[in-house]
């Protein structure tokens, strides 16, 4: 089958970690057509393992990223397997050498898009969810002039210490795997692959969501462990464990002050945003409370605070998990869209 993506080559890309990725591809996808002023831009950017066609759930006719108005383009992060990752780089930057990449260095390497391919000077909307939200708060940050609005849902500005310590765990578990071989692996480390998800598992969903038994009456597992092998596990397995290290790298290492604009001054960071932002973290998000969320809006200059009303934990953001919070998403990227 042809791949449902292109391609944007990027020559060599100086790393904010000093590491050079040669020959750098930044996969994308777009949806609708660009308007003749250039002024119908949403940037979606793409989550912790995910890929451009598992954003699509909140892209539609009629829903508030309907390609019939706007040209949205979700660009790949680095790390997942279609961008430059671990698994599709020469020797010898491949496998566990690839280098360390930053959040910063990926909205770079998306403005470099959006600009080189598209002659793009202005972004109506920049979205996504979890890492995806990560990089949303990048761009308002990094293009403070571009960017008009920002919708960051269950995501963060800067990864917390507790959610630093909580992905600790999951990478332990998937490198304890004697088959993972410090990263030079023959065939995949699936028993670190199912450990790692198991490790998830009491992080993606809230307590609320296992006390009502959502995972038997709403997603419909026959049992408790069913929904752990062929949710969880499943989710996990077909992916590549290198990538997936890269990209928590990513995630631990994530701060929109971690640049030389802001040399490290967080509250400075936010309230460089001039986007009007509506901040969305999931009311029982394990990863991103709103704790989090409630400190990044006091120090953003045209924030509001919106949490999603759901038990469904981190899951209230994705991947289309649930049609009630979808519905809920969507009416507030209409809101944001329409002011």
């Amino acid at each position: 089958m042809p791949a449902d993506y292109q391609i944007h080559e990027l020559g060599s890309v100086t790393l904010q970690g000093g590491a050079t990725i040669r020959d750098c591809k930044l996969a994308y996808k777009t949806y609708g057509t660009l308007s003749p002023a250039k002024d119908n831009v949403i940037v979606y950017p793409t989550w912790y393992s995910g890929q451009h066609y598992e954003n699509e759930w909140l892209v539609g006719s009629g829903m508030a990223l309907d390609p019939a108005r706007w040209f949205i383009i979700i660009p790949n992060m680095l790390g997942n397997g279609l961008s430059s990752s671990p698994s599709n780089t020469p020797e010898p930057y491949n496998g566990p050498r690839f280098p360390n990449v930053t959040a910063c260095d990926n909205v770079r390497v998306q403005h470099r898009l959006v600009t080189e391919k598209f002659g793009i000077e202005k972004i109506r909307l920049v979205t996504g969810w979890s890492m995806g939200a990560l990089q949303t708060f990048h761009w308002g940050a990094l293009y403070p002039d571009m960017v008009e609005k920002i919708a960051p849902f269950c995501g963060s500005a800067k990864c917390s210490r507790h959610n630093f310590v909580f992905l600790e765990g999951v990478k332990a578990a998937l490198t304890a795997d004697a088959a993972f071989a410090g990263g030079w692996y023959a065939t995949k480390p699936a028993i670190g692959l199912r450990a790692m998800a198991r490790v998830y598992a009491g992080w993606g969903f809230s307590q609320a969501f296992y006390r009502e038994e959502l995972d038997l009456k709403t997603l419909v597992y026959s049992s408790l462990e069913d929904f752990l092998v062929a949710f969880w596990e499943g989710f996990f397995l077909p992916k590549d464990a290198n990538n997936l290290l890269t990209m928590l790298w990513t995630w631990q290492h994530g701060d929109i002050s971690d640049n030389t604009l802001y040399n490290g001054d967080f509250k400075r960071a936010l309230g460089a945003i001039k986007a009007r932002a509506y901040v969305m973290p999931g009311q029982t998000d394990l990863y991103f409370p709103p704790e989090d969320s409630q400190f990044e809006v006091a120090h953003m200059p045209n924030a509001e605070l919106i949490p999603v009303p759901s038990i469904w934990g981190h899951f209230a953001g994705g991947p289309g998990t649930n049609p009630t919070d979808v519905a809920f998403l969507d009416a507030k990227l209409k809101q944001l869209l329409a002011e």
